[in-house]
């Protein structure tokens, strides 16, 4: 294989591939043989038909199959010994092919451009850690022992109020029939919550142990017996006990309960909580710094192929008088997205960063357990849907070269209060807000729908020349 390169311009160039006809016969030689052993000819013994009859026979089709992997194989090669990386589908131009000629054609490919990534081991960005006062500790500790009260015994003649525990049996009828789970033992409610039916527990506040009383209800939507719903429902309760809530002591045993070794450790452990109920958005801030500063890297010159890709995205479901109204813009923020891409693709390359099954699986698994009873749904989407994998899988790689890149960089640390932190956050959101807004409203102006916002793509290009199929040979 001879390859030239020809009609340099920029990123565009031209591969001049040229097979000799002995390589291209040996390829046609070895296919030959291959199907020979195949081959079910009237006259032949199988193994056993000359190549000259399977020329006649099978000839084109042949040459076919056997261009079309040359043609993959050279390409691929060609491209890998000259260290080009093409952007999108190089094009393929045959000049010269037939059975026993040589084999020429032209490769023309738009490369990637050359990344610069050393500036990224220096890139600068605010890291924050979040000092959690004791009080902030304190007072989340008080309102989860709030939240987990310890009932004592009334006494007898002590009417319920809202809040205190009611313990009873109760017997149902509508429409004075009895009906199919009607009964219930050893019932608590806390007054005021209105977790059984509605209405319910405020027809209960006044009762004292041992009364009995009828309480009226509707009976839900969701109720087994479907001829019942909406129904009014008579309960005959039997109160068996009425119990005041007393205030938890906070102390060791009630850290230990939670699953603490004692207070101390649980003090630790919540001021942990609060800080990570934190960090994950204000990381966020820090590889948004990142990006950021990633936009301002010069790349002397963005593949034309990629711009026009990603404006047609940008401009996707618009109207054609508006699109090219807004291709400028659109151009500029394609030229920022690529550019991004590209640097955080090399680094990913330059790294050997990966992207495991495992790591796809956990992330499946994080966002099952976001969306709880809609469990199934979310993993038919991934099995019916391979693109949402991928697109999962570039979220992934992205998330891993951003968090290699925060480990080289360096980091401005800072220590804040959670108030600073709400603060922080506030301003990061409002300005958001704002700039979405603002660009919401700019397309209203213009009948402009709005364009979802995109990620920098961190998607690998692939070299595959694009070759047109041949027809396979038929084994009969």
């Amino acid at each position: 294989m001879k390859v030239t390169i020809e009609n340099k311009k920029g990123l565009n160039k031209d591969l001049k591939i040229l097979i000799d006809k002995e390589t291209m016969k040996s390829h046609m030689d070895e296919k030959y043989e291959e199907i020979k052993g195949t081959v079910n000819l009237k006259g032949f013994r199988p193994g056993k038909v000359p190549k000259e009859v399977l020329k006649r026979q099978f000839g084109k089709a042949v040459f076919g199959e056997v261009l079309d992997k040359v043609l993959k194989d050279t390409s691929t090669k060609a491209l890998e010994e000259n260290k080009i990386k093409p952007a999108g589908q190089p094009k393929l131009d045959l000049k010269t092919y037939g059975e026993d000629k040589e084999l020429e054609y032209v490769l023309s490919v738009t490369e990637l451009p050359k990344v610069d990534i050393k500036s990224l081991e220096k890139i600068k960005f605010d890291q924050y850690t979040v000092k959690i006062d004791e009080s902030e500790t304190d007072k989340r500790i008080k309102e989860i022992a709030k939240n987990q009260p310890n009932f004592k015994d009334a006494k007898p003649e002590t009417k319920a109020k809202e809040g205190d525990l009611v313990a009873l049996d109760y017997k149902a009828t509508v429409d004075g029939k009895e009906f199919k789970g009607n009964e219930g033992k050893n019932t608590q409610l806390t007054l005021g919550k209105d977790l059984f039916l509605k209405g319910f527990d405020k027809q209960l506040i006044g009762v004292k142990k041992d009364d009995e009383k009828i309480v009226e209800a509707i009976l839900p939507e969701n109720f087994p017996e479907k001829d019942l719903i909406n129904k009014k429902a008579k309960f005959n309760c039997k109160i068996l006990n009425v119990k005041q809530p007393e205030e938890v002591k906070i102390d060791d045993n009630f850290a230990k309960n939670l699953g603490a070794k004692d207070l101390k450790d649980l003090k630790n452990l919540i001021s942990k909580q609060i800080n990570d109920e934190y960090k994950n958005s204000l990381d966020q801030l820090a590889k948004n710094q990142i990006l950021k500063e990633i936009e301002k890297i010069k790349v002397e010159e963005v593949p034309e192929n990629l711009i026009e890709e990603e404006v047609k995205l940008l401009s996707q479901g618009m109207p054609e008088d508006e699109a090219k109204k807004n291709k400028k813009t659109f151009e500029e923020k394609a030229k920022t997205r690529i550019k991004t891409g590209l640097i955080l693709n090399e680094f990913g390359e330059k790294n050997q960063i990966k992207v495991s099954e495992v790591e796809i699986q956990n992330e499946v698994q994080k966002q099952l357990r976001m969306m709880p009873g809609q469990e199934k749904m979310v993993m038919d989407f991934y099995q019916k849907n391979p693109s949402a994998v991928a697109s999962l899988r570039g979220t992934v790689y992205e998330e891993k070269i951003l968090n290699l890149i925060k480990e080289k960089g360096q980091a401005n640390k800072k220590e804040i209060s959670k108030s600073d932190a709400e603060k922080i956050l506030k301003e990061a959101h409002d300005h958001n807000h704002d700039h979405d807004l603002e660009k919401k409203n700019s397309k209203k102006k213009s009948g402009v729908k709005t364009a979802k916002e995109k990620k920098p793509s961190t998607k690998t290009v692939k070299s595959k020349p694009a070759v047109k199929k041949t027809k396979k040979v038929s084994k009969k």
